[in-house]
């Protein structure tokens, strides 16, 4: 299996979208970074390349100005879809955490939701294949960089299970001025595959063998 992660910039449509999927044969699954659909045209935009293309789209959209969690299936449905966790402390993950789908379990964490995955993935009560974790916008300093592959690193290794992240190439967190972009790919053992700073090429990785290409920015 076979999954594009990339790094967009910020933008009204899907265009990036749709020419990465078509510049990149093979592919079977994006993962795209939070709120990359801006509205609710852009989220049927993408059921529509999914469909065109047979493709899964994992990312996700706005609505009432709030972020929303959602997977698209390679028939243009929307097979997860959830609003974003709190983030107060005491309030766990939203559900759905995981979807069974084309024989495979897939979970979902929505940004910071990473902060909490590794109290409340516990709740899956079936071996996840991988997560996907798509992020806003690039971290506000190193320390959170850090925390933040430090947080997925434990929950790749408590669940046994692979995760992959990746925020916008442009952007920051509340307009604060600073940014750094994040893509990364931690096998089930806890174990970085790659981990992306500040580098905003687009990646291929295979996750049966771990093998990561990179192709040209869009």
């Amino acid at each position: 299996m076979r999954i594009l992660i990339g790094q967009p910039i910020h933008e009204s449509g899907v265009k990036q979208l749709e020419r990465e999927i078509q510049n990149n044969k093979g592919i079977d699954i994006v993962l795209y970074p939070e709120g990359y659909l801006t509205n609710e045209k852009a989220l049927d935009d993408a059921c529509k390349i999914s469909r065109d293309y047979n493709i899964t789209i994992i990312t996700s959209y706005r609505h009432e100005n709030r972020d929303r969690a959602v997977i698209i299936s390679n028939k243009g449905e929307k097979v997860l879809e959830r609003a974003k966790t709190p983030p107060a402390e005491e309030e766990k993950l939203y559900r759905p955490l995981a979807i069974e789908y084309n024989e495979i379990t897939i979970g979902y964490l929505l940004c910071m939701e990473i902060l909490k995955g590794a109290r409340d993935l516990k709740e899956v009560n079936i071996k996840i294949n991988f997560i996907a974790h798509p992020i806003g916008v690039g971290m506000f300093s190193d320390e959170q960089f850090e925390e933040w592959i430090s947080e997925a690193k434990k929950i790749a290794k408590t669940y046994n299970t692979i995760i992959v992240g990746t925020s916008h190439a442009d952007g920051s967190y509340r307009n604060c001025g600073i940014s750094i972009p994040i893509s990364y790919y931690i096998d089930s053992n806890g174990e970085p595959i790659f981990i992306s700073k500040s580098d905003t090429r687009t990646r291929l990785v295979d996750l049966n063998t771990g093998v990561v290409e990179f192709t040209r920015n869009l």
